[in-house]
């Protein structure tokens, strides 16, 4: 094992293990369709700290990736790595949630506007570019949820932020879910340009129930019909294809491209936790500056 994958791995297992324990109090205050909702910042925080690692162990390599006329592209590469950190941190221990959801969804809104859509000319017919490029956003949404979760239900600026955010992450559902429909062949949850494994059974099958859960909740968050519903029941969906297509793709790829397999493991996962943070809803994780479970935000 590298040390890029031993630190990615230790860094999402450390956060999954503290993030589980540090939420069994909003995991038991909640009810129904709440409980899974009330762990969506632990599924966003996992992801989150290990993309965190990988920005700390690949920084070189990663350093091209920054705009050319940014200066000091290493140090960009580190500042993002610890922006992710910061975040997975506030999420697991849930402190500062306000403050560290919001920065994160603007962070990635400028991951989108400095790295992707100034490609948009040359990939205008690409649909990974559009595949990618919604990827940030969404995660972006996600997090604008999130932030107005915390906030109490009379936040003007709260209700609009977890609106745009809904609308954000539903949207992209729908994007996503009739790329499954156009290319049932490839892998699901994010369609990116990987083939499904051919040990995977019944994949066009399997990308059609994606499909269908995706558009039908992504339409459900749109227009506002049985929210926590809808992101809770495409949460699960979307954790089960975590655990059961993404594990054994990575078990696969373990002594081939571990970083590949970790990375579209951690990616699902963070669309997974961003589903759900689209159930939350304004002042339901924290009202006069306490979050789920009594803590304070």
């Amino acid at each position: 094992m590298t040390v890029e994958v031993g630190g990615m791995m230790g860094a999402g297992v450390a956060a999954l293990v503290a993030g589980l324990a540090l939420a069994r109090g909003r995991f038991a205050a909640a009810s129904g369709a709440g409980k899974i909702l009330a762990l969506g910042p632990v599924f966003e925080a996992v992801p989150l700290a290990v993309f965190a690692a990988e920005h700390f162990t690949v920084a070189r390599e990663m350093a091209p990736i920054v705009p050319h006329w940014l200066p000091w592209h290493l140090f960009w590469v580190y500042f993002v790595g610890a922006a992710l950190l910061a975040a997975a941190i506030s999420f697991i221990v849930w402190r500062h949630v306000r403050w560290s959801a919001a920065l994160l969804a603007l962070l990635f809104l400028i991951i989108v506007i400095t790295i992707d859509l100034p490609n948009m000319p040359r990939h205008v017919h690409d649909r990974i570019f559009w595949t990618l490029t919604l990827r940030e956003t969404v995660f972006a949404g996600g997090a604008m949820v999130l932030a107005a979760s915390v906030r109490s239900r009379r936040s003007l600026a709260g209700t609009a932020l977890g609106r745009i955010g809904r609308v954000i992450v539903g949207a992209t559902m729908i994007f996503y879910g009739i790329e499954h429909f156009l290319f049932p062949r490839f892998v699901t949850g994010v369609p990116l340009e990987k083939p499904t494994p051919a040990w995977m059974p019944a994949p066009v099958a399997i990308a059609w129930v994606v499909g269908i859960t995706l558009v039908v909740a992504g339409v459900a968050l749109l227009v506002g019909f049985r929210v926590r519903m809808a992101a809770a029941g495409a949460g699960i969906v979307l954790l089960l294809l975590v655990v059961c297509f993404y594990g054994p793709l990575l078990v696969s790829e373990f002594h081939t491209d571990p970083v590949e397999g970790l990375n579209y493991f951690a990616d699902t996962l963070l669309f997974a936790g961003t589903v759900l943070l689209a159930g939350l809803e304004a002042g339901q994780a924290g009202v006069s500056g306490t979050g789920i479970g009594g803590v304070r935000d």
